[in-house]
């Protein structure tokens, strides 16, 4: 199994959604998977300039890092994206990532299950997507619209949606986590279920339910989350810089 993932999160690996992609990537290079990892921070890549070209061409007219993912992509067996949840969707760099994708389409249209669709070239491999996300929100469901944007991605680029670790108060966890709190069964979580894919193809329902599980009730989240930012508000600046 070739895996390409890809960490959109500008703190990289420094980043609360490392926490949950690194373990992830290990258990599946521990199952045998041949796994390469790039940073969308460290990569040159301009926005999609619209033009469209990149379909009559089978290349983008712009020279910049996507020239050496594309090929990336192109021969991966699975993909994984790890964002952080940025407004309900996903980090800049990895929306950006994905439009400059488009040269792998056909331009010419065709139907299928009675939607108009861009069948992918066919020198571009199919295979599996796995979405790795965190966010600061305390409940799952913040993530629906970028599960939603993902599933419609997986079902344009002709790839199958495997499913997605999803870390809701997120910044708790971490919190948790360095302070010896008994959330260690997340990172495990993220770890069998890197192996278990790497083996199966698949991803067990109990591992995504652990990585997601609640760590501390909404009461107690609202409250511990206002103080720290009230005291950053004091201080004038962030706790993440």
């Amino acid at each position: 199994m070739k895996v390409l993932a890809i960490n959109c999160s500008p703190k990289m690996d420094k980043g609360i959604t490392a926490l949950i992609l690194n373990p992830f990537l290990e258990g599946m290079r521990e199952a045998g998977a041949d796994v390469e990892l790039f940073y969308t921070k460290e990569l040159d890549i301009a926005p999609c300039l619209g033009r469209l070209e990149c379909f009559v061409r089978g290349s983008c007219i712009q020279n910049d890092d996507m020239q050496t993912v594309l090929p990336k992509l192109q021969d991966a067996d699975v993909w994984v994206f790890a964002t952080p949840l940025y407004w309900g969707s996903a980090a800049g760099g990895m929306k950006n990532l994905i439009d400059r994708m488009t040269p792998f389409g056909h331009p010419v249209f065709g139907i299928r299950d009675g939607h108009s669709y861009h069948s992918l070239r066919e020198d571009v491999k199919r295979g599996k997507v796995v979405l790795v996300s965190t966010c600061g929100f305390w409940e799952l469901d913040n993530f629906d619209s970028l599960v939603n944007y993902m599933e419609t991605f997986c079902r344009q680029s002709e790839r199958e949606f495997t499913g997605a670790l999803l870390r809701p108060h997120s910044m708790p966890f971490a919190g948790m986590l360095k302070m010896g709190k008994p959330v260690g069964d997340v990172l495990e979580a993220a770890k069998d279920a890197g192996r278990q894919f790497a083996r199966t193809g698949s991803i067990p329902a109990e591992a995504l339910d652990t990585i997601g599980r609640p760590v501390m009730p909404l009461e107690a989240f609202v409250e511990i989350a206002n103080q720290k930012w009230q005291e950053a508000m004091e201080a004038g600046s962030s706790p993440f810089t």
